[in-house]
């Protein structure tokens, strides 16, 4: 397959060389053609623009620094818009807005291409290895289709939904693991500060039953499905806990500002009348905020659960 690559930095460079590896005939482009140097010479053919590129490729990937990058060289001067023809497919890769991605779509629909919002986790390593996630939105026929090409880049593509699936779902991965880093310094300089090693706090923590499980995997038990009874732990202990937490915060002089709003999240959920189901029950302030409600059938959990790759 003729595939086309825009943007060899830290993350879309190994990308593309495992492309080339998967025996694909590619094009690639970059502002910096030296960039590219180690490409040619493996076999891939260099393309002036991304419109010459798009002309060339019946798939584009692009990976590039954020929304502006993505939207000037999909839809700028000399973009892959005045390159590509009807049918041809578009795969971004890009960090991106949901919005700018549904606009890029919007446009290129005219001519009869398909767009895909399809960023990546796995960080340099895993770009350069093919352990990567990606996270797809567009039509999902089409993604199956080219499923194929997609792992060649990663060995986790999973289709999301429509459009701009793929851009939420990678705004809610990665703001997560911001605000857990936050998280983590707060309690962990609390902790060292009240006079444990950090090394000896962290081998115990993770021994836990929050160590023990991956960030994600214990929010389909309550969360997701919408059971808070009867409790797994009950709000009321879980709310002793923080407090004390942020008691001790207190008498040591650590700041513990996501401690304190979790702690007032828990008093108003006790106001509430919830002392007696789960602690999770006060992530239900959150929902009616928003205004959205969340609720998952357990025989959907359940088979999600089944089909996840070992």
């Amino acid at each position: 397959m003729k595939v086309g690559y825009i943007g060899l930095g830290t993350m879309g460079g190994p990308m593309a060389f495992n492309l080339l590896k998967a025996k694909h005939e590619v094009f690639v482009h970059d502002l910096n053609k030296n960039i590219a140097e180690k490409h040619i010479s493996q076999g891939a053919i260099w393309a002036d623009s991304p419109a010459e590129l798009a002309r060339q490729c019946e798939v584009v990937f692009t990976s590039l620094p954020g929304p502006t990058e993505m939207e000037l060289v999909a839809l700028g001067n000399n973009g892959l818009i005045n390159g590509f023809s009807s049918g041809d497919c578009y795969f971004d890769l890009t960090t991106n807005s949901p919005t700018t991605v549904r606009r890029v779509h919007d446009k290129m629909s005219q001519k009869g291409v398909h767009v895909f919002d399809a960023p990546v986790s796995g960080g340099p390593k895993g770009a350069q290895s093919g352990k990567m996630s990606l996270w797809v939105g567009g039509d999902e026929a089409l993604f199956n289709e080219n499923k194929a090409v997609l792992d060649a880049i990663g060995d986790r593509a999973m289709y999301v939904g429509p459009i701009g699936a793929g851009a939420i779902a990678k705004l809610v991965h990665n703001c997560s693991g911001y605000m857990m880093q936050t998280v983590f310094a707060e309690v962990f300089t609390m902790g060292t500060k009240a006079g444990l090693d950090p090394m000896a706090l962290w081998l115990a923590v993770r021994q836990g039953a929050a160590g023990r499980r991956r960030t994600f995997d214990n929010i389909p038990d309550h969360f997701l499905s919408n059971k808070y009874d009867p409790p797994a732990f009950a709000l009321k202990l879980a709310h002793k806990d923080v407090t004390l937490a942020t008691e001790l915060g207190k008498e040591l002089g650590v700041p513990m500002r996501i401690a304190n709003l979790t702690l007032a999240e828990m008093t108003e959920a006790r106001n509430r009348g919830w002392d007696e189901r789960d602690s999770r029950s006060a992530m239900l302030l959150q929902s009616e905020r928003a205004g959205v409600e969340i609720e998952v059938p357990q025989e959907v959990i359940d088979a999600a659960f089944k089909k996840e790759p070992k």
